[in-house]
């Protein structure tokens, strides 16, 4: 299985053992993954054992507020754009007076309101912003019904095509708020891409913000010189943190300016305000340090 596979996987198995799917959904959405259920079968029964000798919290989790973070969101329009093999999708939003541009790269689910609504925040803040569908060339999120199928069509198609897409969509950036400098931000698969982007070069990048993305085995980010690089983290997404410390060390050794934000008592995907994991304290204070950095780092 290829890494991004793996990643894909483990997502499915960590809600599932965080009960935020039944094991027949699991099972499901692993199948579709191609993980068969003589492999899958004995990952979720770990996880069922794990469950049962696991100490029970003792107190309730303190209710947060639900309302997501960062001010009401301009309207994105549907956009195209030529990408390098085809027309991309997209969702495009103009900052009033802009303070440069960011790239929103999407979680496993594909381009969803929920991301076309982070752009619309950005714009809203001062960034004009482009969210892309990597699912473009399959017809775009929109045509999948099932979130585990588009999840299944990002894990089927080749992750280089996901790299020159997104090189594409910095270059639609440019050329649609020319004289601003680009950052980029994404989210859980697409915190990945985002590391993954750096790492395959992208001298055009002056800023880049990945949320709990699984950061790529051997990484260097030398071929990305002038990117001030924001990693966001979640105590508890231990999964992810496995690779907090390759990201850090590679940010180290090619010299570029970078911070490393973990935010306690947080899981996977606490930014997400449509999701269980949602933590609106956490993600208000996530917002205001994306946008600090941008601010500093995009002109």
């Amino acid at each position: 299985m290829s890494e991004l596979g793996e990643y894909l996987s483990s997502e499915v198995v960590v809600d599932y053992a965080d009960g935020l799917i039944s094991r027949r959904e699991a099972l499901r959405r692993l199948g579709l993954l191609g993980v068969g259920a003589a492999v899958a079968t004995p990952l979720l029964a770990a996880c069922d054992a794990q469950r049962d000798t696991a100490t029970p919290p003792q107190t309730a989790p303190t209710p947060v507020a639900t309302g997501p973070a960062g001010p009401t969101p301009l309207p994105t329009e549907p956009i195209t754009f030529a990408g390098p093999s085809g027309q991309l999708q997209g969702r495009w939003v103009a900052a009033a007076t802009p303070k440069g541009s960011v790239l929103v790269v999407h979680e496993n689910k594909g381009l969803t309101d929920h991301i076309a609504s982070i752009a619309g925040r950005l714009a809203a803040a001062g960034w004009s912003a482009l969210a892309v569908d990597l699912l473009s060339e399959e017809g775009g999120t929109a045509t999948f019904t099932d979130p585990a199928q588009a999840t299944a069509a990002l894990n089927a198609a080749p992750p280089a095509r996901f790299i020159a897409d997104l090189k594409a969509g910095i270059g639609e950036l440019l050329r649609r708020n020319p004289g601003h400098t680009v950052g980029a931000t994404g989210f859980c698969f697409g915190g990945g891409m985002v590391w993954s982007l750096l790492a395959a070069g992208e001298p055009r990048l002056h800023a880049a913000i990945p949320f709990y993305g699984p950061f790529p085995a051997n990484a260097s980010m030398a071929g990305s010189p002038d990117a001030a690089v924001l990693g966001v983290y979640a105590q508890l997404d231990d999964r992810v943190n496995a690779t907090r410390d390759a990201a850090r060390e590679a940010l180290t050794t090619a010299g570029l300016t970078f911070e490393i934000a973990t935010y306690p008592d947080v899981n996977h995907a606490f930014f997400n305000d449509t999701g269980a994991r949602y933590n609106a304290p956490a993600a208000t204070r996530a917002w205001t340090k994306l946008t600090t950095w941008l601010s500093e780092h995009l002109t």
